[in-house]
């Protein structure tokens, strides 16, 4: 049986809005296998965006557990919580977030030097993974000067580079034209066989088709899309 590399059990998600509550997530239970790719589907405003937030440790669930390779990250103290983050999650956004006054290949070494890797080989790392993703070309060019096809493939190898066990990705291609976004696709496709397991936000049916399974959030429930 495959290893459960992230697992979320009975996750609930409320916000407080002055005198009122409103639950977003309600007693979501997920387990993503290793070397799987799981999509999460579901309308505007169903809560996606909060469960891959919870799922990264990027927020905080009202109750329930998430766990990563059986740890409970929810209990975790910020500084662990970020090391874990750095070293066992990629995250990737509709929008880049790319730092703009570094080049490409300074951008996918930063992981790596904020995990106290060495220079040299947080510089080796990322112009492997920059080749990988087809942009060994692009290495000393900076944002701005990258298309944005060209700046998503920046931003998964820079979610990549530290060999992370899981990958979490919000509309990959939701800021792509029809060309660009058909790319990220593929090298999704390419790069879930053998670096990550990953959970997929996304709009995109032809994303969650090339996914192992589709699950869709309604009413704050998760549940296997027929």
């Amino acid at each position: 049986m495959s290893e459960v590399i992230l697992q979320c059990d009975a996750l609930c998600r409320v916000y407080e809005d002055g005198d009122k509550s409103v639950t977003v997530l309600r007693h979501v239970d997920l387990k993503l296998l290793a070397g799987e790719k799981i999509a999460i589907v579901g309308g505007s405003g169903s809560g996606k965006s909060t469960l891959l937030n919870l799922l990264g440790g990027l927020d905080y669930p009202s109750s329930g557990k998430v766990l990563m390779r059986g740890r409970d990250i929810t209990k975790l103290d910020e500084r662990t919580l970020c090391r874990l983050r750095n070293q066992q999650l990629g995250f990737v956004y509709q929008f880049h977030h790319l730092l703009p006054e570094f080049d490409a290949q300074e951008n996918v070494a930063m992981p790596l030097l904020i995990g106290g890797k060495p220079r040299k080989e947080a510089w080796d790392a990322a112009e492997a993974m920059l080749e990988r993703v087809g942009m060994a070309h692009r290495l000393t060019h900076r944002p701005a000067q990258l298309s944005g096809g060209e700046r998503q493939r920046v931003a998964i190898a820079r979610a990549l580079v530290t060999r992370p066990d899981c990958v979490l990705l919000d509309e990959p291609t939701g800021n792509l034209d029809p060309r660009s976004a058909a790319q990220v696709l593929e090298l999704i496709d390419e790069l879930g066989q053998d670096l990550a397991s990953f959970v997929v936000v996304t709009h995109d049916p032809a994303i969650a088709a090339h996914m192992h399974r589709t699950l869709e959030l309604r009413d704050g429930v998760l549940q296997v899309l027929e």
